[in-house]
């Protein structure tokens, strides 16, 4: 699958300072990426490297503290129509049906009655919800909740889709079906997806490249190009071409300079 060479996303030089009374932290520092249109990434590191902030910072619910932070060439500076983020909690509007839920964006945008319901009912079937329309988020299970989020922010026609460990409290079996979920939407719309994991196996399954994280203070450790096929299968997760990138990834997450890891340890 070719991947456009036009960036998408850029972090330069982005450094991120928290304060409290009791000192400050460097969450980021001197950060430097670039994210091209259409691409799916990963990001994976150790707790405290910084995913969730520079993830933010994408979003507009931070700002950098040094450096910038750009998307489609401009700088960021709050939150926008153009970036949607799913986090692991699914916050879905309880007293609403799935549809109304996904259609609540398109409303605050002020579409007409008509359209949304054409917006919605599009990818309300994408992620195969349709039997589900008008159920309340109580009647779903957990992955039928993140996949009512991912067609909410789908409908309201993001450029760039913002994933912070969404499939973290789903069961294995869950997981794995909303991986599957994902990619095949991914690959009907092709957004530019930055996804937040801690979990090396599905960083490897899902990206084209998966961007390694090292903690304190958070930066860059390396990147890691994923050359598998799309569409993405079981017998792609047991091959051994995904094993050694899984390996790499792992020996660069979990391995410091001088040490020796243990897989067992993971």
């Amino acid at each position: 699958m070719t991947i456009s060479s036009e960036v998408k996303i850029r972090f330069e030089n982005v450094g991120r300072v928290f304060g409290s009374a009791s000192g400050t932290f460097t969450a980021l520092e001197n950060f430097n990426l670039d994210v091209y249109d259409g691409e799916f990434i990963t990001v994976v590191g150790p707790s405290g490297c910084g995913k969730s902030t520079a993830m933010n910072i994408v979003a507009g619910l931070l700002e950098v503290s040094n450096g910038r932070c750009l998307v489609d060439g401009e700088a960021v500076s709050g939150p926008g129509p153009d970036r949607g983020v799913i986090f692991q909690q699914y916050a879905l509007f309880p007293w609403l049906s799935v549809r109304d839920n996904v259609e609540f964006g398109l409303k605050l945008k002020g579409l007409g009655r008509e359209e949304r319901r054409r917006i919605a009912a599009h990818y309300i079937d994408l992620v195969g919800l349709s039997d589900f329309a008008d159920a309340l988020p109580k009647m779903l299970s957990g992955g039928m909740k993140q996949r009512c989020a991912i067609a909410r922010a789908y409908a309201v026609n993001p450029k760039v889709l913002l994933m912070d460990e969404p499939f973290g409290a789903l069961d294995a079996l869950t997981r794995v079906r909303m991986q599957e979920q994902l990619l095949e939407t991914w690959s009907k719309e092709r957004r530019t997806v930055m996804f937040i994991t801690h979990d090396v196996d599905e960083a490897v399954y899902l990206a084209n490249r998966v961007i390694v994280m090292a903690a304190r203070p958070g930066r860059l450790q390396e990147v890691i190009n994923v050359d598998l096929p799309y569409p993405r299968t079981e017998d792609i997760r047991l091959s051994p071409e995904f094993a050694e990138i899984r390996n790499k990834v792992w020996h660069a997450v979990y391995t410091r300079p001088g040490q020796q890891s243990n897989p067992q340890e993971e």
